[in-house]
């Protein structure tokens, strides 16, 4: 098995075989929450007037993400786990999200182009990440770390990537390392210094819990749309 990584757009513009997209803070740490809280499908969009569109023909519809971090007027939520970990799980049961964010599904949807399989992944999903590629054994992975809108290369990402390769067998991982350049990193510091209510300082909590679901996240395209699934496992995460 051969293991690759790439950041940014360019990394998931060149993506092949199967492709890990990462994004910490924060489109998958909320995508699984979301899906552990009851979702049944995701719908990634790119812009969003397709989310709108989408929920003028569907108004059952939960529309999650941002623009430049900040929430967007008409979506039900922004891209913050701790605003959605409020709301009662009961809410969410059934549904089907449409999620729209910067980095993250602007990368899966990059790099769906090229691959055989997408999976989206953040360290809530990485350890359930690793064990779904050991089992399946794809001959190349691509890791790709998303970074601040696709411009920018973010540590958590990276990071990340440097964890579920760890747990592919593929070189060591430092997590107290990794806290270090994360935590006291500008993209960590601007929730941490409560400057702007859609930062808030409880998100950088959830987003680097390790291994926290039993179950991967998959996307892939169905009649024009990228469609989100979740793809179960019986087993623990760890591997």
């Amino acid at each position: 098995m051969e293991i690759t990584r790439g950041s940014l757009l360019a990394g998931a513009q060149a993506a092949r075989g199967l492709s890990v997209v990462i994004d910490v803070f924060r489109a998958f740490t909320c995508a699984p929450l979301l899906f552990s809280m009851g979702v049944e499908k995701g719908i990634l969009v790119s812009t969003p007037e397709e989310g709108l569109d989408l929920k003028k023909e569907d108004a059952a519809l939960i529309l999650v993400g941002e623009v430049d971090g900040a929430p967007i007027r008409g979506f039900d939520f922004g891209n913050s786990p701790s605003q959605i970990l409020k709301h009662d799980p009961a809410f969410f049961k059934g549904k089907t999200i449409v999620q729209r964010t910067s980095a993250g599904v602007q990368g899966a949807l990059a790099a769906i182009e090229n691959s055989e399989k997408v999976l989206l992944a953040s360290f809530a999903l990485a350890g359930s990440t690793a064990k779904y590629i050991l089992k399946n054994r794809p001959q190349h992975v691509s890791l790709l770390a998303m970074g601040w809108n696709l411009e920018v290369p973010a540590p958590e990402d990276e990071w990340c990537a440097t964890y579920i390769a760890h747990l592919l067998g593929k070189g060591d991982y430092d997590h107290v390392q990794a806290l270090r350049e994360i935590i006291f990193h500008k993209e960590a510091q601007k929730f941490l210094q409560r400057k702007k209510p859609h930062f808030p300082p409880e998100d950088p909590l959830l987003c680097l819990q390790r291994d926290v679901y039993n179950f991967v996240l998959r996307a892939e395209r169905e009649a024009g749309m990228v469609i989100v699934r979740k793809e179960e496992d019986e087993t623990p995460a760890s591997v």
